[in-house]
């Protein structure tokens, strides 16, 4: 069920019933598992707090995470200027020294800053890109199609794209994702956020399976990875690594029933983590764990009922005592 690879300068397991793609000789697939959605902590001032982020980062690698994802949505990275997202990017590179992949959010409204943005995160040495759609003012399928093939071909590194509707009111098509995927060598993958399994199936079929996908969903980890999925690019992982992880390790395994056991058991702390937007719930969450909870404006501190709630849940999973 599992093979070793050479993964550049690190030995990773790959699940083999997966098919990986190949783009110049070599598998580019770039994490099989749970990779967590990191938050980046923030001073008091607003400013990034990089002795808490090294803390957190230890943290993730230290409790078997796959796979460090900055400067998505979770990272508030839409908050940022664009010198502190590459900042961030080229921290975490650094500071990860490959132990796992990492992979930058360097997605953009404007495709000529996601460029810039790429080929800054291919220079801080990460494994991959993570690209959301251009949000606010959006584009027609046709559009996505020339916006990601611009950002892809101006890097040497795959591209992971990410498809969330519901925050950027810009959606991509299975028939979008899937002749990008055909047609653009290290576009490999896409995080699949509309919460919806039967468009998620409809992505396989059209690509027939030749794609990586990643749930963008903590509740739909197990019902993505029955249709071929790679794992999950995780809110959850934040508080819960090694059981994310363990998600999907165990299915991968062939432990059907103890994942399905594991997705049950996280699925009232899962939907805490929501219960405000993303990243408030979770921040607090990791605040009541001993990591820093600050958020910067817009965003604002968790409601105290909305607290007492993911308190509760965290304590039913064991995370607090």
């Amino acid at each position: 069920m599992y093979s070793i690879r050479q993964y550049r300068n690190r030995i990773e397991i790959i699940n083999i019933n997966t098919t990986d793609k190949r783009w110049n000789g070599g598998v580019m697939s770039i994490f099989t598992g749970a990779g967590v959605a990191i938050v980046t902590p923030m001073k008091a001032n607003g400013e990034i707090n990089y002795d808490k982020l090294a803390e957190l980062l230890d943290y993730q690698i230290n409790n078997s995470t796959d796979a460090i994802v900055i400067c998505g949505t979770t990272g508030e990275s839409a908050t940022m200027t664009e010198k502190e997202h590459i900042e961030a990017i080229r921290f975490t590179a650094d500071y990860v020294k490959k132990r796992v992949p990492v992979v930058a959010g360097t997605g953009s409204n404007c495709t000529k800053t996601a460029v810039e943005l790429s080929k800054e995160a291919q220079a801080a040495g990460v494994d991959g890109c993570l690209v959301v759609t251009p949000y606010y003012n959006k584009a027609t399928q046709k559009g996505l199609i020339e916006h990601y093939t611009a950002v892809a071909r101006s890097i040497d590194l795959p591209i992971i794209m990410y498809n969330v509707p519901s925050r950027t009111g810009c959606k991509l098509e299975a028939a979008t994702i899937a002749k990008l995927v055909k047609d653009v060598d290290n576009i490999v993958g896409v995080k699949e956020a509309t919460g919806d399994i039967a468009f998620a199936t409809q992505i396989m079929y059209d690509t027939q399976g030749d794609i990586d996908m990643y749930s963008g969903n903590d509740d739909m980890i197990v019902p993505m990875l029955s249709i071929g999925g790679k794992g999950v690019i995780s809110v959850l992982s934040n508080v819960a690594p090694e059981d994310t992880h363990n998600i999907c390790a165990e299915y991968f395994a062939g432990n059907v029933e103890k994942s399905r056991e594991l997705q049950i058991k996280y699925l009232e702390l899962i939907h805490s983590l929501f219960c405000e937007v993303n990243p408030i719930p979770v921040k607090k969450a990791l605040e009541l764990m001993g990591f820093y909870g600050n958020v910067r404006l817009p965003l604002t501190q968790l409601e105290p009922a909305h607290t007492e709630r993911l308190k509760k849940a965290m304590i039913e999973t064991g995370i607090l005592a």
